[in-house]
């Protein structure tokens, strides 16, 4: 089985503050370390459930995170940014079996994570069809494009629950919650089995039942925070500005929603 996992940082267990997510910053070693632990032990649960083949996309920041030579040796790991409008999710496609996502957070208009967000913090909210989105609903539409299922996910407690939502079928582990600028998180090592845990259990689940039915339409609104975000972006095709820090958009073919989003975010 080949099976995909996207990785972000700002879910990632103990990770409460910017400084723990910029490389340039003492902090980070520490937590990117953690980063790289959770992603091992996914890929472990995965390989203990069939799988012979592993992506590994590093979705943080400059993309340029994880620690290699600490992975299995069955992954291939994308580094840095192709600018290619799956961005998370570059080189998914339609021969994998599923797509695991670890380190994710709540949504920009979320308060899950003290570091709550949707791909950038030019944002203050994104809508589709009347829902907030999270980079886990983003990056799931994208799977559901190429008819791949999205069967685990690890990260704070709000987007576990609004995941589970979403697909109730849904293998999750959730290393902490968020309470205003604090987080309360499991310990490490635990997360550490719980994940290893949770993918092999996905893996082994009916993983159709994760893959659902993709929107007919989609009614996208992006509200930035300064409005002169709103005005350049009204000027992408398709595109209309419908308050001072907002625009609208719409589309029936979600890969024109993820080019929007490519140019606009």
């Amino acid at each position: 089985m080949k099976i995909f996992i996207s990785a972000d940082i700002e879910g990632v267990c103990g990770v409460t503050a910017w400084d723990e997510t910029e490389s340039d910053k003492a902090n980070y070693a520490q937590f990117q370390k953690q980063m790289t632990r959770e992603v091992c032990a996914a890929c472990e649960g995965a390989i203990a459930g069939g799988a012979t083949e592993i992506y590994v996309r590093d979705a943080h920041n400059s993309a340029r995170n994880l620690i290699a030579e600490e992975l299995p040796k069955q992954v291939r790991l994308v580094r840095g940014w192709s600018r290619h409008p799956y961005m998370m999710m570059q080189e998914l496609d339609s021969s994998f079996d599923g797509v695991m996502m670890i380190g994710y957070h709540s949504q920009a208009g979320g308060d899950g994570n003290p570091l709550a967000h949707t791909m950038t913090s030019r944002v203050s909210e994104i809508t589709i069809n009347g829902m907030l989105v999270s980079e886990f609903l983003m990056n799931t539409h994208t799977a559901w494009l190429e008819d791949v299922p999205v069967i685990f996910l690890s990260g704070d407690k709000q987007i576990c629950t609004l995941a589970q939502e979403l697909i109730p079928e849904l293998e999750t582990v959730a290393v902490k919650s968020g309470s205003g600028g604090s987080t309360v998180n499991l310990h490490p090592l635990v997360v550490l089995d719980k994940i290893e845990e949770g993918a092999r259990k996905a893996m082994q689940a009916d993983s159709a039942a994760c893959r659902k039915q993709m929107p007919e339409k989609f009614e996208t609104s992006i509200t930035y925070v300064n409005h002169q975000d709103a005005y350049k972006a009204s000027f992408f095709p398709g595109a209309r500005r419908i308050s001072s820090h907002a625009i609208a958009y719409e589309a029936d073919n979600y890969f024109d929603v993820l080019r929007l989003f490519l140019f606009n975010l």
